[in-house]
């Protein structure tokens, strides 16, 4: 049986590294109300990248992540922080074994003032739709 992971890998800049102590509380919180959850949620990692000055949230799977829970908080701390700007990521499907179907991918691109999307892309059923004759650009 194959196992299938998700993998991303990418910064968040609040600014300060108050905000950035700040986020990880933030964080833990997330996690703390993420394990009652039932099944509990891959979610990912974070930690502070004090080559970027201390104000870089560097956010990763651990093994496998969760996309959602990402965007969810990186919402929330462009909610706190007052965020704005753009912020976006890319992320890896993959499988432990060869499979067909089984990777892909996709990205998602946030306004951190309004928290909504500005774009998104997720590359499942790509393939199998434009080999069976529909548009690549749709």
């Amino acid at each position: 049986m194959a196992d299938y992971f998700t993998h991303f890998s990418c910064l968040l800049n609040v600014r300060t590294p108050k905000n950035a102590a700040r986020a990880l509380e933030l964080y833990n919180r997330m996690q703390e109300e993420g394990a009652s959850e039932d099944p509990p949620s891959e979610s990912f990692l974070v930690s502070i990248q004090p080559e970027y000055g201390g104000t870089q949230l560097w956010m990763r799977d651990d093994v496998t992540g969760d996309p959602e829970r990402l965007i969810q908080f990186v919402k929330l701390c462009a909610k706190e922080f007052r965020l704005t700007g753009r912020w976006g990521f890319q992320y890896a499907n993959t499988c432990s074994k060869p499979c067909i179907n089984a990777f892909g991918g996709g990205a998602h691109v946030l306004d951190l003032a309004t928290g909504e999307t500005v774009a998104w892309t997720y590359t499942d059923g790509w393939l199998a739709e434009v080999l069976d004759g529909g548009d690549p650009d749709a």
